[in-house]
């Protein structure tokens, strides 16, 4: 139950400040607005704080993606990555639900947006299904490769935190115009569903943000198991 604990809290920390600086200080204007890199290193070091906060306790994975990587790649068993994935996941809904709560006391100017994901007409860059199906494959890959490749037996574990929480940096600064990054789905089923409160439609493309990321932590999971091609050598 510890493991699971830190999973939500460390998946409540994710969803808060990374959407939380989204819809919150990324809808203000002069002084107190941010912009995409705002945004970005507020996802990226909230994974840096979580990482040496409940790193110790459960890995710091937050993300059910990362924990089927990592079940892929042999380092956990299928129990912990069943407890570990409904934690992740009620920790994004409680997430959401604070950030709901708190939006919900703004006198004017709230959409009710909570940082969904998603593509298409309307939705920031405005990319096509296409553009944000490759884009949370590719990236959700990679973010995979830098968690696998700065955990596994002599890797140089110190700043693992730091490198993995750059990483997400990076990759919002790339993504946010494409799909508004998700590479976890429980940072998008949280808002989502929380969301779908004001706003019906908001599960429509939730689907994208679960499967795509799978693929892409499927991927980078088995180049990781034992004696694959990015497995270091004893």
């Amino acid at each position: 139950m510890k493991k699971a604990a830190a999973e939500f809290v460390g998946t409540f920390a994710l969803v808060f400040f990374g959407c939380g600086a989204a819809v919150i200080a990324g809808m203000g204007t002069g002084p107190t607005a941010i912009d995409v890199l705002g945004i970005a290193f507020a996802f990226g070091l909230a994974i840096v704080a979580m990482a040496y906060g409940i790193g110790p306790v459960s890995g710091c994975h937050v993300n059910p993606a990362v924990s089927f990587g990592v079940l892929l790649a042999g380092r956990m068993s299928v129990g912990d990555f069943i407890q570990y994935v409904i934690a992740q996941v009620l920790g994004a809904l409680a997430g959401a639900l604070v950030l709901y709560l708190i939006l919900s006391g703004k006198a004017s100017g709230w959409t009710g947006g909570l940082g969904q994901n998603g593509w298409g007409p309307g939705y920031l860059g405005e990319y096509n299904i296409v553009s944000a199906f490759v884009f949370e494959v590719v990236a959700t890959f990679l973010f995979l490769v830098c968690i696998l490749g700065v955990t596994q037996p002599g890797a140089p574990s110190t700043f693992a935190g730091l490198a993995i929480g750059l990483t997400l940096v990076a990759i919002h600064i790339v993504g946010i115009n494409v799909t508004g990054v998700s590479v976890n789905p429980a940072r998008s089923l949280g808002p989502a569903i929380v969301g779908a409160v004001s706003n019906p439609t908001a599960l429509a493309q939730v689907w994208l943000f679960i499967v795509a990321p799978l693929i892409g932590a499927g991927i980078a999971g088995l180049l990781f198991k034992s004696d694959g091609l990015l497995t270091a050598k004893s």
